[in-house]
């Protein structure tokens, strides 16, 4: 009994290192012919200053962004779990350029993990830290605006972010750490949603080919991937880092490119 746990630890060690860098394409309804095309790699869940092989999955994600130079970067939240990891995420934002950032609740210290410390970030220069804020640019002649939610005005129920949503915007994208955030959102608020937070559950159990059973968010309907609602289109991302233990079980870590594609109607 003893040697097979340690060699579920053994696996669960491995795969919190084992990151997957994936392509995957997105269609939006409303996205303009020359945004197609369009690259934003997504990261998320770093919670650097753990002692986890996580910290190597978010080492080679960026790694492969910077070599990638996709149009737009966007990290969503738990940059760090302890301030000893503040100096690390420092120098691999800054590896990574003129990122988009959003806190998470790690960063924000709203945080069950025992082990979890917020390091505080009061800004992240030269990144742009969206706290309950937007801002524009333009790619490819288009304007691109982009809103950041605040994850402290999202636990407290006070987080409305469509308020400050451009109509004038040819491509309108929500950074928010909580995929829950898709579920109050007016009807065609934001034309992309991207999130973390879940993990894909971490700690995971196999149900046939398809299906699978998560231990942290067993009843949650957002844990990973790509879903289209009203409010938007939403990509959640596995995440790159681990909390509470240093373990992934069938929860890979990912960086994923995003693809923007034109929907076919």
């Amino acid at each position: 009994m003893g040697g097979v746990a340690g060699a579920a630890a053994g696996w669960g060690w491995f795969e919190a290192g084992w990151v997957r860098l994936r392509t995957l394409d997105v269609a939006l309804p409303r996205l303009p012919t020359e945004l197609a095309g369009l690259r934003i790699a997504h990261l998320s869940d770093f919670h650097l200053g753990l002692r986890s092989r996580g910290s190597l999955a978010v080492e080679r994600a960026v790694e492969w962004v910077v070599d990638r130079s996709p149009d737009l970067i966007v990290v969503t939240g738990d940059l760090v779990s302890r301030p000893d990891g503040e100096a690390t995420l420092r120098r691999l934002l800054d590896q990574l350029g003129n990122a988009f950032v959003v806190l998470g609740n790690h960063d924000v210290e709203h945080s069950r993990d025992p082990f979890s410390h917020a390091a505080g970030l009061p800004e992240l220069t030269p990144e742009r830290l969206l706290v309950d804020g937007g801002a524009l640019v333009e790619l490819r002649g288009r304007r691109v605006q982009l809103v950041g939610v605040d994850p402290r005005t999202y636990l407290d129920r006070r987080s409305e972010p469509w308020r400050l949503s451009d109509e004038s915007a040819d491509l309108r994208v929500l950074l928010c750490h909580y995929p829950g955030v898709l579920d109050f959102l007016p009807p065609g608020a934001f034309d992309l949603v991207l999130a973390g937070h879940m993990h894909d559950g971490q700690i995971a159990l196999p149900l046939g080919r398809t299906r699978k059973f998560r231990f942290a968010h067993p009843q949650t309907r957002y844990t990973t991937g790509l879903f289209v609602r009203p409010g938007g289109t939403m990509h959640v991302s596995p995440g790159l880092g681990t909390t509470f233990v240093p373990f992934r079980f069938f929860a890979r870590p990912e960086a994923t490119e995003l693809v923007l594609q034109r929907a076919r109607h």
